[in-house]
């Protein structure tokens, strides 16, 4: 290696083992390799083999200064293409993968072909990456890669059992108006439900790997020299106030597709981090529709549903009349592969399109497309508001009931599902957002804000000059 390349910094960047956090952690990894860093990206055994899949074993060769490497998870052997079990995962991460991450970190810094490790990227509920920098003494930063809305609701962990709210003694509360009743009592949250909480607060055992997993690496991240959020400053500007008074060194720097746009150059922008091959004909077929004329629908890399939901989905989307691109996937259906009848698909043949995983910020950049329904995980809330686009909400867990509310309530741009999905409740939320005054009223609000998300991300704008900060202060360089 010439000299050039061994003084380079090197980050190790180590995202939470499911679609939406790789995502963002490679968009991270990207920027900080167009600012010179040389990259270590660390997988899971599971997911390199999911992405040898994928994209083929050239992709992760990676380029001569963006590698790939992996650890263990600490779960038996799988070579399902899907994610895996989140509760074991989330307790098998916590428990089992700090000892092969010191390893990999000894084996970089004892490595000629690589220069030495400075900094350590963390996903935010991957806190051993805290322990590990620590014992080597080198600057560490934890990503959150979900809102800060959410961040805040996992605060809540101790607050909740101090108030003895959690654990609740029975199931009795999801249906006897506890979830509906107001909450006053969360820095920076206004005009919020206890159903508005991340989801793994609707618990009756104390010992509910979720609640407690998601409610110390929160609060873990405190522990952190600098935590970093892909938001920006004027979306959640009271959340991010009360967070800032708890813990000074955040740096909001979102949303990073559109910060992406001034800084990366081939070749690491063909760098995608898809653990699914992506069917691009959708882009083709998007391109001979009406401009705003299509619904897309997508839950995410992870919901599942009964056949019963995906019906009710399927019919509601048909009756609506209006065009659809629907994200299938194979593993949708709860413990089944997803099946519609031929009845329905002769229905929809002339203006459906069905298919398997897309690359989802074109179709939602694409002028084609009028609405998103989507689960409101906070990639797709974010890569929705950077398109301009109104949501139909039908959030199912994590973040994603306070991502909702959000887009509901506080930004104006989003119309909830119920739980329960009926096929006249699809067909009606569907036609007031494409053909109604509310709607209309919905894709202005969505405009604004992809406005304000754009002047953010532009050179001299807050997330633009808050990334440079981060660069210098968190992971001194520069």
């Amino acid at each position: 290696m010439g000299s050039v390349e061994s003084i380079k910094p090197h980050a190790v960047c180590v995202p939470y083992p499911a679609q939406g956090h790789v995502t963002p952690m490679m968009q991270l990894a990207k920027l900080l390799h167009s600012m010179g860093f040389f990259i270590t990206f660390v997988n899971t055994e599971f997911n390199h083999r999911r992405y040898i899949r994928s994209k083929g074993s050239d992709f992760v060769e990676g380029l001569p200064d963006f590698q790939f490497e992996t650890i263990p998870d600490g779960l038996p052997l799988s070579d399902r293409d899907a994610t895996q079990d989140i509760p074991a995962l989330c307790d098998s991460t916590r428990k089992n993968c700090l000892e092969p991450f010191l390893e990999l970190l000894t084996k970089l810094n004892s490595s000629r072909q690589v220069p030495t490790v400075t900094c350590i990227v963390s996903d935010g509920v991957m806190s051993f990456a805290i322990k590990a920098a620590e014992v080597l003494g080198i600057p560490e930063v934890q990503f959150w890669t979900a809102s800060a809305c959410s961040f805040m609701g996992y605060l809540q962990f101790s607050e909740l059992l101090k108030r003895g709210i959690f654990p609740f003694p029975n199931e009795t509360f999801l249906t006897d108006g506890t979830l509906d009743k107001p909450i006053d009592w969360v820095p920076g949250m206004s005009n919020i439900r206890f159903r508005d909480l991340p989801s793994c607060f609707r618990a009756n055992n104390p010992n509910d790997i979720m609640f407690d997993f998601l409610g110390s690496e929160a609060q873990n991240c405190l522990k952190a020299p600098a935590i970093i959020f892909n938001t920006f400053d004027e979306l959640e500007h009271e959340v991010l106030e009360a967070i800032a008074v708890k813990f000074p060194r955040i740096y909001t720097i979102g949303p990073l597709r559109l910060l992406a746009r001034h800084m990366l150059e081939e070749p690491s922008k063909s760098m995608n981090s898809s653990l699914w091959k992506e069917d691009t004909y959708c882009i083709e077929w998007l391109n001979k529709r009406e401009l705003n004329s299509v619904v897309y629908v997508n839950y995410g890399s992870i919901t599942v549903m009964s056949e019963k939901h995906l019906k009710e989905f399927a019919w509601g989307l048909a009756n609506s009349k209006h065009p659809f691109l629907w994200i299938v996937r194979s593993d949708i259906v709860m413990g089944d592969s997803a099946i519609l009848e031929d009845e329905f698909l002769e229905e929809i043949k002339d203006r459906g399109l069905i298919t398997s995983w897309c690359n989802q910020y074109e179709v939602l950049s694409h002028p084609s497309v009028g609405v998103f329904l989507t689960h409101c995980g906070w990639n797709s809330t974010l890569e929705a508001i950077s398109g301009g686009l109104p949501v139909i909400c039908w959030p199912l867990f994590a973040d994603q009931q306070t991502n909702c509310r959000y887009a509901c309530t506080h930004w104006g741009i989003g119309m909830e599902v119920d739980y329960d999905v009926k096929r006249e409740n699809i067909e009606f939320l569907v036609k007031e957002m494409m053909e109604r005054h509310e709607g209309k009223k919905m894709k202005e609000k969505a405009l604004e804000w992809k406005k304000k998300a754009e002047e953010a991300t532009d050179v001299g704008g807050l997330s633009y000059c808050n990334f440079d900060r981060f660069v210098k202060e968190a992971l001194k360089h520069g």
